[in-house]
């Protein structure tokens, strides 16, 4: 069933669909919808479901950590200040390798005050642990959704679904709803491995000394290692269930397949993109785009193997790591080792100021002159 909503709404109903047990919510602008949508489905009898309306996004991911520890499916969605002040807790709930689904819609941090899209706070967040995996549309923040939950529940690792805060998270769009029996198939009922069970007492959490804690966070980096083939395998179950799927789950392209250049970026941009690749093609220019779905695990492999064939590659960051370069651009710089492709960085849409067209054919045309630009600033 296709209906014209908001992606707000589409990702509510797709958590709905997923039956989480506890949601803990704190409202901030431009998440709000989502937990709104999903308290109207509660107060409705759609969902049985226990939203706990907690005092902040550090006490949201807290209540999730403890539900989840007790063996049940949790979700709870922030955005920017309220995902920087979850930061000490997103490393415990990876750290317990819990499997717990959150959405964040991307928004730049203060200072200044700004509510409006960059992709600041996820990438600020990195290194803590989740698997971070960002969407283009309302359709595919939907079916993310579903999957984050298979995916996370079979690595044991948390995972983040990452949309562009107003840009995506308030726009409408038609979006194929399945029924629900359809993602029971898909995503059975949670069995978690292990959980706090009076009957079977076990303790998650225990301080580690040195002789042990490096022996506990080279599990975690290892199942990160294998959360690769998940990822691809769970979006290839995804495809023939919903004749839908993205890329690889990882990675995916449009018009590389002679592409001499290319442009790389991460979430609703690359509809833009497409534009301008499909602007430029009809001008004789080979040139295609890499969507990089997913940000952890990086695909390393992937990215090499897309790009062998490139004289040039231009990495729009909505972000900028202080002091050095887009977090983006630094990551794909470091894989690939050959003098081609020539890999340039730009900086673009900070705050929520708009990527326009000529952007990307400047970040295009700059890279195909061969002129080196590794931050070049998109006003």
């Amino acid at each position: 069933m296709k209906k014209v909503i908001e992606a707000s709404m589409a990702i509510a109903i797709a958590v709905k669909l997923c039956k989480p047990a506890v949601i803990p919510m704190y409202p901030i602008t431009p998440q709000t919808h989502i937990v709104e949508r999903l308290a109207d489905f509660i107060d409705d009898g759609e969902l049985d479901s226990e939203m706990i309306h907690v005092e902040s996004e550090h006490s949201a991911m807290s209540a999730c950590i403890g539900a989840q520890a007790t063996g049940v499916r949790t979700f709870t969605a922030t955005s920017s200040q309220g995902l920087a002040l979850m930061f000490e807790t997103l490393f415990v709930a990876s750290g317990l390798r819990l499997p717990i689904v959150m959405v964040n819609a991307n928004r730049s941090l203060s200072a200044p005050i700004n509510i409006w899209n960059d992709q600041q706070d996820s990438i600020s967040v990195r290194d803590s642990g989740w698997i971070q995996l960002y969407a283009e549309s309302s359709q595919e923040a939907f079916d993310t959704v579903i999957q984050a939950y298979k995916i996370a529940e079979k690595v044991l690792l948390p995972v983040m679904v990452c949309i562009d805060g107003y840009s995506l998270s308030h726009v409408y769009e038609a979006v194929d709803i399945p029924k629900q029996e359809h993602v029971d198939r898909f995503l059975p009922k949670y069995r978690p491995r292990y959980c706090l069970d009076p009957k079977k007492p076990i303790t998650i959490g225990p301080i580690s000394y040195p002789d042990t804690y490096m022996k506990f966070k080279k599990v975690q980096q290892d199942a990160f290692g294998d959360s690769v083939d998940v990822i691809k395998n769970v979006n290839d179950e995804f495809k023939r269930f919903f004749r839908r799927g993205y890329g690889n789950g990882l990675v995916e392209s449009y018009m590389m397949e002679d592409a001499e250049q290319a442009v790389m970026a991460m979430g609703s941009v690359c509809g833009t993109i497409r534009t301008v690749v499909d602007d430029m093609r009809k001008k004789g220019i080979k040139v295609g785009l890499i969507k990089l779905k997913c940000f952890r695990p990086f695909p390393k492999n992937e990215i090499v193997n897309i790009t062998a064939k490139l004289k040039g590659l231009a990495v729009i960051d909505r972000d900028i790591s202080f002091g050095n370069k887009g977090a983006l651009f630094t990551e794909v710089n470091s894989v690939i080792k050959s003098k081609e492709p020539l890999v340039n960085g730009f900086i673009a849409g900070l705050g929520g100021r708009d990527i326009t067209p000529e952007h990307i054919e400047k970040a295009i045309n700059l890279t195909m002159q061969s002129k080196e630009c590794s931050e070049e600033w998109l006003f």
